[in-house]
């Protein structure tokens, strides 16, 4: 059965097939030694390498939760003196790849894994997964703006944006949504005049994290 070269790779690289296209356009695989095409196809006979080393024609997933602590970014090289959570990981771990992101200032769970249709699951906004947080607030939320917020959403540059808001003490509040756009929590409640001191995620589709400690990880099944 034959599968198309960028499909093959991004199932055993744990990358996108957009990333697995640039790869090839870049040079960087072959095929039984020859220089790979786009929109080439191979079958288990074939040899693919990337990088001169053999990519290997069955699959070996893995995937991990792992809880973020506030101050590490999730790209795999530092952001200024802001170090990446790569540096609390095993070596043997450092090729998986983050399922979305939580911001340098955010903490709790983050799933990593190699496995490319796995992370497309789990992040495309057609699959809605549930994502749940903790989010602290300068100040008490105005029932207004929690009524607004979660039923007619706050209009941002990107489009509006809505999510269920609950009120836990204080100034604390649970935030359940769908979407996954870029510091959409912080965003939203800055459009009406807050500003979140603390977002920690607890929840990712059916993924929780628990009493996993900070800087911890555990090996999960999809």
């Amino acid at each position: 059965m034959e599968t198309r070269l960028n499909k093959f790779l991004a199932e055993r690289l744990g990358i996108s097939r957009r990333e697995a296209d640039e790869i090839i356009s870049d040079g960087k695989v072959t095929v039984d030694g020859k220089i790979a095409q786009l929109g080439v196809k191979i079958d288990k006979n074939n040899k693919v390498c990337y990088n001169n080393k053999i990519v290997p024609q069955q699959a070996e997933y893995l995937y991990i939760m792992f809880h973020k602590p506030v101050g590490y970014v999730c790209s795999r090289r530092a952001q200024g003196s802001a170090p990446t959570l790569y540096e609390l990981l095993p070596q043997k771990y450092q090729h998986l790849k983050t399922v979305g992101r939580l911001d340098k200032d955010s903490s709790g769970l983050i799933l990593l894994t190699n496995d490319g249709d796995f992370a497309f699951q789990m992040t495309h906004p057609k699959f809605r997964k549930t994502k749940v947080y903790e989010v602290e607030l300068n100040r008490a939320l105005e029932p207004l703006h929690q009524q607004m917020i979660s039923d007619y959403g706050v209009m941002l540059d990107d489009g509006p944006s809505q999510f269920k808001v609950i009120k836990d003490e204080q100034n604390r509040y649970i935030v359940t949504l769908t979407e996954g756009r870029n510091r959409q929590i912080r965003r939203t409640f800055a459009a009406l005049g807050y500003k979140v001191t603390k977002l920690h995620r607890t929840h990712f589709g059916k993924y929780e994290l628990g009493n996993l400690a900070p800087e911890k990880y555990v090996i999960i099944k999809p």
